[in-house]
């Protein structure tokens, strides 16, 4: 079935490549819709910029939270759930497009969508960018053109019937939040379930870093996040001590200790796992520093350096008995 025809907008046709079904989804704001989509140019070959598939997870927008590529809100407007449909989009709609795929493609690869992002606004951080780290989009940021967008609408969600990202909240939302991701963080670790407790801390600390990005640093609306922040990632290096991932709190603490560095339980979780690294100096220091911020310490302090000395002690001994068999000379005939 391919069926064409303009919508209301100015610069946009569409062809149903294949026919949806139901009545057309009655879209509020906060309403999720998951897609797939494709993005072509409009050449001879019609040559492939980006394909959700390949990543091998659909799409998702929250309506109404300014996705930077408006169109495609107008897009998905118009489909039914099942439907696949081309849209063909002139310039004036497609400006965005290379910076809204370079965060999608930086999303795919595992990496931070706003990385090396300046603390300005959207035009401000637009200008400061030369490159976009793809040749291809740095194509169309300096020569924007017509793109063509296929896309399959799987289904819309209203708010109230999906679990919200947290980059999907308003900064209410993300307040409210983050002390019932703390409690049920808490209660994980009771349970000893460390890696679902993490994941929780983790989250509350999303919900906050969003909020600091809004803010200017060190002053009272930032230093107000900060001190929720802090508590929530020294839970969350707790939890990867007992879950063994060592260096990954030797990470987080040393980031926090960089703006807070009298932070005795930071010093204390960081000589932690150095000692479990055999960062034998390193977990020393860190140590008798602990001792010497928080004096209510000392007595963990010295059982921990205790237990270091004895670690380092026995594998010293077996260092060196692996040692002298390794270079002991072979026994003649």
């Amino acid at each position: 079935m391919e069926e064409t025809y303009l919508l209301n907008v100015e610069g946009v046709k569409k062809k149903i490549l294949h026919g949806g079904q139901g009545e057309l989804p009655k879209l509020q704001d906060g309403s999720k819709i998951t897609f797939h989509f494709q993005t072509l140019k409009d050449d001879f070959e019609r040559t492939v910029i980006d394909d959700s598939r390949e990543a091998g997870i659909p799409m998702e927008i929250i309506v109404g939270k300014m996705f930077k590529l408006e169109i495609w809100e107008t897009l998905l407007r118009s489909m039914r759930a099942g439907e696949v449909a081309e849209f063909w989009c002139d310039t004036i709609h497609t400006g965005m497009y290379a910076l809204v795929s370079r965060g999608m493609r930086r999303i795919a690869e595992g990496r931070d969508p706003l990385e090396g992002q300046k603390h300005r606004c959207g035009m401000g951080n637009m200008f400061d960018y030369h490159s976009t780290g793809y040749d291809d989009l740095d194509e169309l940021q300096r020569v924007p053109q017509p793109l063509i967008f296929i896309m399959e609408l799987f289904r819309v969600e209203e708010p109230s019937a999906y679990k919200r990202d947290t980059w999907a909240m308003s900064k209410e939302e993300k307040l409210a939040a983050v002390p019932v991701l703390h409690s049920e963080g808490n209660r994980l670790v009771l349970r000893k379930e460390f890696g679902q407790a993490a994941a929780k801390y983790q989250e509350a600390v999303i919900c906050l870093r969003n909020l600091q990005a809004k803010e200017k640093p060190w002053e009272d609306g930032w230093l107000k996040l900060e001190s929720l922040v802090t508590p929530l990632v020294l839970n969350y290096c707790q939890c990867q001590l007992e879950l063994g991932e060592y260096y990954e709190v030797l990470e987080h603490t040393t980031e926090l200790l960089q703006k807070h560095n009298d932070n005795a339980k930071a010093y204390f979780k960081r000589a932690k796992a150095h000692a479990a690294v055999w960062n034998e100096r390193e977990a020393r220091e860190d140590f008798l520093r602990v001792a010497h911020l928080d004096p209510s310490m000392a007595a963990a302090v010295k059982k921990e350096l205790k237990q270091l000395g004895e670690r380092m002690r026995k594998k010293h001994v077996e260092d060196r008995k692996r040692y002298q068999g390794l270079f002991q000379s072979p026994c003649g005939p």
